[in-house]
This record gives C-alpha cells, sequence and structure tokens, in this order.
C-alpha cells in the first residue's frame, strides 16, 4: 500500500476546476470532485495502474484519465505523489514532472 500525497500544484487544480465547474452546476463539481478522489483513492493499493504519461520518459510519471481530466502523479518508493490535474485539451506543462 502506497501513501498518497499531493504537490501544491496539484491541490491547486483540483480546487481550481470544481470552483470553475461549481459556477454552472454545483452537482457536477461534487460529482468531479468525489471522482477524483475515488480515482486517488485506488492508487493506494495499484500505484502503477495509470499509464505512463507519454510526454515523459520516465515510467514513474503515470496518469488516470478521468473525463476530459488528467491527475498526473509520480510513484516514488513508497509513495505515490499527485503532481497536478489538467484538461486533456491543454498542452502539460513538464515543469510539474519534476
Amino acid at each position: 500500500m502506497a501513501e498518497i500525497r499531493w504537490t501544491q500544484q496539484a491541490s491547486s487544480d483540483f480546487e481550481g476546476i470544481t470552483l470553475f465547474i461549481a459556477q454552472d452546476s454545483e452537482y457536477y463539481a461534487s460529482f468531479f470532485a468525489s471522482k477524483v478522489l475515488h480515482a486517488v483513492e485506488r492508487l493506494i493499493d495499484f500505484p502503477a495502474s495509470g499509464r505512463v504519461v507519454p510526454e515523459s520518459d520516465n515510467p514513474a510519471i503515470r496518469e488516470i484519465i478521468l473525463g476530459n481530466y488528467r491527475i498526473v502523479y509520480r510513484l516514488n518508493k513508497n509513495t505515490t505523489e499527485i503532481l497536478t490535474i489538467c484538461h486533456g485539451a491543454r498542452l502539460l506543462d513538464l515543469d510539474y514532472l519534476r
């Protein structure tokens, strides 16, 4: 079992996306937040379940595709670090992968 840690960037992304969705629908914002948290919780037992990020040559940098969003994370020995959450139509800022 891996411990999950969120970077400041990932926390900020999560909050920003949820607030943006809430401008139109609090229900869908709550639904989105629940889906993200559930996907991240799954990483506790299955940390390598996401695919390797295509923009990275590092097999420890992985992602879960959730609807239109990418949850990008890094595998470490005993932790899984959530790096960023971004819309799939946007280019991934590779600085978040360092």
